[in-house]
This record gives structure tokens, sequence and C-alpha cells, in this order.
């Protein structure tokens, strides 16, 4: 699974082909030993939990990088390379 980013101990994951077991468009977020799957196009948590402060650092991450992450997908979902996205800052 590519890590996109990393920021503030919070590592950002896409996997490939990762659109079967939950359909939406999404991210998985590692932090320690806390992990989550969030949507891209809401910020809602699909799967697992933050420490909530964590977790607004990788909504806001989200929102700002919609665009980016969406065509990360959309190339994931084909099993085709991702690239970086820069931290937040």
């Amino acid at each position: 699974m590519p890590v996109i980013s990393s920021f503030y101990g919070i590592v950002i994951l896409m996997f490939y082909l990762d659109n079967k077991k939950r359909y939406r468009p999404h991210v998985h977020a590692q932090y320690g030993e806390f992990a989550a799957v969030i949507s891209i196009d809401e910020g809602d948590v699909l799967e697992g939990d933050l420490p909530k402060s964590r977790m607004r650092l990788v909504q806001a991450w989200i929102e700002i990088h919609k665009d980016e992450l969406m065509t990360n997908w959309r190339l994931a979902v084909k099993g085709q390379q991702i690239g970086k996205i820069d931290p937040l800052k």
C-alpha cells in the first residue's frame, strides 16, 4: 500500500484496486496504534478511529487536496501508479 503523504506523525496511504469492500473513494490514515479509513468526498470515517486532534488534521488535509486525491483514486482503482501529495504544513 503506497504512502502518499505523512505529517505530524500521521501516515496517509491509498491501496491499489481498493474499491471492492468500500466503494466510496477513501484513504487510510495511521497514527501510532490507531488506524482509520476516511472518505475523500465528505471526510467521513468509514472504519476505525484516530485521536480527535489527528482526525481534524487528516480531514483538513483531505479538503485541501481533494482534487489530487480523486486523481490518485481514479488511477489506483485501475491499478495504475499514483503520486505523492504534499503534507499538511
